[in-house]
C-alpha cells in the first residue's frame, strides 16, 4: 500500500502552527487574517461560505491532469482552499495523532497562516458518493501545499520550513535557482493507492516544469515522537542519503535531534528500507537527499527530516514516467 504520510514540509510540511514564521504583506502594518490571535468574532466572518477566485493559476489550466475519475488541478478559490484544510485536519487530526489548536478544534479545518499565500494541489473524485441519498458529489481526496521562492520573496516571508532547519546555508549555496517547498501533503485513507499518489505527482510534476523550478525541498516525517523508534531508517539516511554540500540544512540547535543512531556496520540495508515510509522511500528512489538532524514536531506526533532535490538530479526514469512535458495524464 502506498501511503503518503502527513509531513509539513517537503512534498508532504515543521514547527506547529504556532511556531510558524507568519507570513504578511510587505510594508503592511496589520497582520493577516489567518496571522492575528484567534478570535470569535473574525472566526465567525471567516466561515462566510462566499467562494471568491484566489488564484489565477498564472498560465496553468483548471485541470492538471486526469485519471478515470480522478481530477487533479490547483485550487482556484478559498472554497478550494477549505476543502483542502478540511481533509488535512481528517488525517492529521482524526486519524493520526496531531494536537489541534482551539481554532482547528473548532473549525474541524487545519488552518495554517501559509496557506494564503501557498498554491494547494488537489485530487477530486468526481464519483465519490458523499450525500445520505448517494448521489455523486466531487470529493477532495489528496492534496500539496506548494511555496515558490519568488512568491515567498514577493511578501518577505521565510520558508514554513525554516521553523525547523536553518536554511541560510542552502539558499547562499543556491542564487538565482527557482526553489520550491512542498509540504502539507495527505491523501485520505481509501484512496492512499498507485492511482492516487500517481495523479498527484502528476500534478505537482507539471507544476514544476511550468514555473520552470530548479530545486525543491521540505520536510518529511516518521509516525511518532520517539526517535530510537527510527533508528534504523534514520541513521540509513544519515548514512547512505546524506544531503551534499550546498543542498544540506541542519536543524535549529534547539529542536536537533541526531539521526546518526547506529553504526554503519549495524545497518542491515534491505531492513532499513523497510523501515522507511513510503512517502521518504519515494524521495528516495527520485534521488533526493536528506538534511542533518531530525526534528520532533510534538503537534503532530512526528518525527521530521529535512528532504532536498534538484529537479535536474531526478531519476530519469520518473521522467520519463511522467513525461518530459508532463503528459501521461493531461
Amino acid at each position: 500500500m502506498i501511503y503518503l504520510a502527513p509531513h509539513r514540509g517537503f512534498v508532504m510540511e515543521t514547527a506547529p502552527m504556532l511556531r510558524s514564521r507568519l507570513p504578511g504583506s510587505a510594508g503592511s502594518k496589520r497582520l493577516p487574517l489567518l496571522a492575528q490571535p484567534f478570535s470569535p468574532a473574525r472566526f465567525v466572518q471567516n466561515l462566510n461560505p462566499t467562494s471568491r477566485i484566489v488564484r489565477s493559476g498564472e498560465g496553468l489550466p483548471d485541470t492538471l491532469g486526469q485519471l478515470g475519475t480522478l481530477e487533479v488541478r490547483l485550487a482556484r478559490t478559498t472554497k478550494d482552499i477549505r476543502r483542502a484544510q478540511r481533509l488535512r485536519f481528517k488525517v492529521f487530526f482524526n486519524e493520526m495523532s496531531a494536537t489541534p489548536n482551539a481554532r482547528a478544534f473548532v473549525s474541524r479545518r487545519d488552518i495554517d497562516p501559509f496557506d494564503r499565500i501557498c498554491d494547494h494541489i488537489l485530487v477530486i473524485d468526481h464519483a465519490a458518493k458523499i450525500s445520505r441519498f448517494g448521489k455523486p458529489k466531487p470529493k477532495v481526496i489528496g492534496t500539496y501545499r506548494l511555496l515558490r521562492s519568488d512568491v515567498a520573496a514577493a511578501v518577505g516571508t521565510d520558508f514554513y520550513t525554516a521553523g525547523e532547519y536553518d536554511l541560510k546555508p542552502l539558499l547562499a549555496a543556491n542564487p538565482g535557482l527557482k526553489m520550491l517547498e512542498l509540504g502539507r501533503s495527505c491523501v485520505l485513507k481509501p484512496y492512499r493507492n498507485k492511482r492516487t499518489v500517481e495523479l498527484l505527482w502528476h500534478g505537482v510534476w507539471r507544476y514544476i516544469l511550468h514555473h520552470k523550478i530548479d530545486l525543491m525541498f521540505g520536510c518529511a516525517s516518521f509516525e511518532g515522537t520517539d526517535p530510537s523508534e527510527h533508528a534504523l531508517a534514520l541513521s540509513f539516511l544519515h548514512h547512505h542519503a546524506s544531503a551534499p554540500e550546498g543542498l544540506a540544512a541542519r536543524a535549529v540547535p534547539w529542536l536537533y535531534t541526531p539521526m546518526n543512531r547506529m553504526a554503519p556496520t549495524a545497518i542491515d540495508l534491505k531492513s532499513a528500507m523497510k523501515a522507511l515510509p513510503p512517502l521518504i522511500k519515494g524521495y528516495l528512489r527520485l534521488g533526493a537527499t536528506f538534511g542533518d538532524g531530525a526534528v520532533i514536531d510534538r503537534q503532530f506526533g512526528t518525527v521530521d527530516v529535512f528532504v532536498a532535490l534538484k529537479v535536474k538530479d531526478i531519476d530519469p526514469r520518473y521522467v520519463a514516467y511522467y513525461g518530459a512535458d508532463a503528459g501521461r495524464h493531461s
